[in-house]
């Protein structure tokens, strides 16, 4: 209730380890993959996921085997629909200038050639993400697509994942979780491809090893863990349609969080009262609950301290239901994907609307984009300079490494001024 800003850091903490009570055991994984291969992949995958597997390339008999309901497969091309035509609509053509006269920089864009995806498996499997990750790299242009997900307790995938894989063309996915995958990808094994970018959300022990992939060459689309919500909801909002909000976020796992804030006690009290019906009716409810044990309802003064505070908070997914939304649109600094007015869930954006989900959590929303089709390439620059613009150039060159004790910089723009004189 109304808390003042000195205690908002503590308010706003999120519920996960830190990254210190996790790295030992993400970095002795490391070291053992990187060591032996797939025999250490082989043997986490039995100790996390309690199966052996001989072979941990999906079969094209796996493929051919996976089946879903028509109206799922109808669904899932729905979204591949949406979700291309967006990112298709994010390219860029190159950016060419003539800086002086003689001097010509340009920059184009060149994908990234091997790529590794990571898909959250287990209780929920995300195939949805697969959408979200292969279609722009398929996009930008990326050779070589490296798809991981770890297996069920038989040693299969769930077909849903395996039929949206084919659909977008991936054929090397990889029957591998956690951190063996990550650290897989990083390395290198027989049967995994070496990768330089990894995309894709996880738990907290795949999020630290991703960031330890960092320190082996490998980049990172984000540090992209447990999901988060938060809701900006005042008199017009739906107390029943933020509530539902509330508890899709809730469901994902024991340490997603979400927050309500809002401007109206009514609307507090509504929605609490709503949490609790709706919750008693999901098939994840011990989990959803878990969750709401780590989540807020703050009610504060007015909108301008409720933006400081979710701005301070910089949220993966933010709602926002009121009378003055475009005050929040405007304003808002710090936050992954934003949903606006009472018909837009944070469901659409999971699955079907055309944005990414995966996006950046635990505030680093702050500084991260979320995934995009950029997120597939990288920028080269590029200049051509004539006689004429050496000389038009090269002064400046000259005072400036000659300033900074640089005489070969100097002397490389000196030879070309005064060749042929």
């Amino acid at each position: 209730m109304n808390p003042k800003p000195e205690t908002w850091p503590q308010l706003l903490m999120r519920p996960t380890q830190t990254v210190a009570d996790i790295e030992a055991t993400v970095a002795e994984i490391f070291s053992e993959i990187s060591r032996k291969g797939d025999v250490a992949v082989a043997k986490y995958t039995q100790f996390f996921d309690g199966v052996h597997l001989d072979s941990f390339q999906v079969s094209e008999k796996d493929f051919d085997a996976a089946e879903i309901s028509e109206e799922l497969k109808e669904a899932i091309q729905l979204a591949k629909r949406n979700i291309e035509k967006f990112h298709a609509a994010q390219k860029t053509e190159s950016v060419q200038v003539e800086t002086i006269p003689g001097v010509q920089c340009w920059q184009e864009k060149r994908p990234i050639q091997k790529v590794g995806l990571y898909i959250p498996g287990g209780s929920a499997p995300l195939f949805s993400t697969i959408l979200m990750l292969v279609i722009p790299a398929k996009l930008a242009g990326c050779n070589e697509i490296v798809l991981c997900t770890p297996p069920n307790a038989v040693g299969g995938i769930h077909p849903a994942i395996l039929y949206t894989a084919k659909l977008c063309d991936v054929t090397k996915v990889f029957k591998v979780g956690g951190i063996q995958a990550i650290a897989a990808m990083t390395f290198g094994t027989r049967s995994v491809p070496q990768v330089y970018k990894i995309f894709g959300p996880g738990n907290q022990f795949v999020t630290v090893a991703k960031q330890l992939a960092t320190k082996y060459g490998v980049a990172i689309d984000m540090p992209a863990g447990p999901s988060e919500l938060l809701v900006f909801a005042d008199d017009s909002a739906n107390a029943a349609f933020v509530a539902s909000d509330l508890l899709s976020q809730a469901e994902h796992g024991t340490d997603s969080q979400v927050v309500l804030v809002t401007t109206s006690k009514d609307m507090m009290d509504a929605v609490a009262v709503e949490i609790e019906q709706q919750i008693k009716e999901l098939p994840r409810r011990a989990i959803a609950q878990k969750a709401i044990e780590n989540s807020k309802l703050i009610l504060i003064g007015n909108n301008e301290t409720a933006l400081q505070l979710i701005n301070e908070y910089a949220p993966e997914h933010f709602i926002v239901v009121s009378k003055n939304e475009d005050y929040f649109v405007e304003n808002i600094q710090n936050a992954g994907s934003v949903f606006i007015g009472n018909y837009t869930p944070e469901s659409a954006g999971d699955y079907a609307s055309g944005t990414n989900h995966t996006l950046p959590t635990n505030g680093y929303s702050k500084q991260y984009s979320g995934v995009n089709l950029d997120s597939f390439t990288k920028s080269i620059t590029f200049q051509k300079i004539s006689e004429k613009g050496i000389q038009q150039l090269g002064p400046a060159i000259e005072q400036m490494a000659e300033a900074e004790g640089l005489q070969a910089h100097k002397n490389a723009v000196t030879l070309r001024r005064n060749y042929g004189k």
